[in-house]
């Protein structure tokens, strides 16, 4: 059996693509709350204002998941909902809401993953500068410190950040997404930076201040160059497509995981940036980047076929008409849960979690009352084979989070997207299980072996 014994199934939401209340109990703004007024900035005009309202309809969500068999459950605190400024007054009614999470996820035999940082940074604190600002390590720290603080008696697996490739380069590069800036790759070197930064100061609370034993680790995007053949050639050009840095942008793995991990900036990346895009390094900043980690966390959707070129490097493939997409538009390319797990295992040595993949499909409730999306139960068969291949191939994969939980606000595509196991009629708030939140209790309750009939 592949699986181990002890493999962790999971699913994945994050706090402003589902909770609702934004203006709740005394909760203050994040970027995304401006961002989403913005005309033409998400589809339709959608905001987050009510999401899911998973805020009020968290003992149900929870009764689902029980339902679903999840044996784990990542999600991510809210920092302005916890501290509405940023810093300093302690919004009680918002760590309240998170205890009552904990407690029920806890009574379902479900185990808590926490995620500090997805994205909704506090509208106060950007006023200020936000990721450019290097007072931003001192202020997610005290943030860190209030959430440990207060729930490591009852969490003990902890991510510092979620994906800082999409906050960082479409956030503050491309404008795509809060804060809706569009910045030279200086500045974004630089936001980049205090972010690494304030992840290495994160997991130096969660060390001195958990109450349990913690399990620290982080969720980045998994940029994967998958080979043509498993030919000893392509796989090596594939595993330099997905660990060099070829572009003069930040959407890469090793610009963010080099320093975290061995603790400097790749060689490549410097040489290409240039000294006007160095990241502004004072002494000690990559010794705090550089902090232990327990796990590598990543999310993969989709990745890049390529084959050898004569000198050996990377030559992407084009997809040929009529090849398989998402509803999204993404491509589907199960063997990036192969080879993306496995080049960063053999790049990294830690422990690897995937800890977001699944698709955006077209989703609705059918005469019979019931959701049908066997595309849903295609796509993540195929992923998950090739996932259980990279652990025959010697890569040490502990876990799977499917994302996501529910259909929820997928940021610029608002409620377009619908990458739920289980519907949401967004009018009403009602929760309809799909056909693959049956098929994923299969799953778990097999230990994957169902995955092969």
């Amino acid at each position: 059996m592949t699986f181990s014994s002890n493999f962790l199934w999971g699913a994945a939401a994050s706090s402003y693509q589902i909770e609702g209340a934004t203006t709740a109990d005394g909760a203050g703004l994040s970027i995304f709350d401006p961002f989403c007024r913005r005309p033409g900035a998400v589809f339709g005009g959608h905001n987050g204002d009510v999401a899911c309202d998973h805020y009020h309809r968290l003992d149900e969500d929870v009764a689902l998941m029980k339902q679903l068999g999840l044996r784990a459950y990542r999600f991510s605190v809210s920092w302005p909902r916890v501290l509405p400024t940023g810093i300093g007054k302690v919004n009680e009614a918002g760590l309240a809401f998170y205890d009552r999470l904990i407690d029920a996820l806890l009574a379902a035999n479900i185990e808590p993953w926490l995620t500090l940082f997805h994205w909704d940074y506090p509208l106060a604190l950007y006023n200020r500068g936000g990721w450019l600002n290097r007072e931003s390590v001192a202020w997610f720290a005290e943030f860190s410190q209030v959430i440990v603080d207060r729930f490591s008696d009852r969490v003990s697996k902890w991510m510092t950040i979620n994906e800082p490739q999409v906050f960082i380069k479409f956030g503050y590069g491309d404008g795509t997404l809060a804060p809706g800036l569009k910045l030279g790759l200086d500045e974004q070197t630089r936001a980049c930076h205090h972010a690494l930064m304030a992840h290495g100061a994160c997991v130096q609370v969660i060390r001195a201040r958990a109450k349990l034993p913690p399990t620290v680790g982080w969720a980045v995007v998994g940029r994967v160059d998958v080979p043509a053949t498993d030919s000893p050639t392509d796989i090596e050009a594939a595993r330099r497509g997905s660990m060099n840095i070829t572009q003069p942008d930040l959407w890469n793995n090793t610009w963010y995981a080099d320093p975290v991990i061995a603790g400097h900036y790749p060689e490549d990346g410097l040489k290409l940036f240039g000294p006007a895009a160095a990241p502004p390094v004072e002494r000690g900043d990559l010794q705090l980047i550089n902090q232990k980690l327990d796990f590598y966390g990543v999310n993969i959707y989709d990745g890049r076929p390529v084959k050898a070129d004569a000198n050996g490097n990377p030559e992407p493939i084009t997809f040929p008409p009529g090849s398989p997409q998402t509803a999204f538009r993404w491509w589907i390319v199960p063997p990036s849960l192969r080879w993306g797990p496995r080049f960063l295992f053999e790049r990294y040595k830690l422990p690897i979690y995937i800890t977001e993949n699944g698709l955006s499909n077209i989703d609705w409730v059918s005469l019979d009352g019931k959701v049908h999306d066997p595309q849903r139960i295609d796509y993540t068969q195929r992923y998950l084979l090739e996932l259980e291949r990279a652990i025959s191939d010697g890569a040490d994969i502990r876990g799977y989070f499917h994302w996501s939980l529910l259909d929820n606000f997928e940021w610029a595509a608002g409620y377009k997207e619908r990458f739920g196991l289980i519907h949401v009629d967004f009018a009403t708030g009602t929760r309809t299980p799909k056909d693959s939140a049956t098929w994923y209790r299969g799953i778990i309750e097999s230990n994957g072996r169902a995955l092969h009939g």
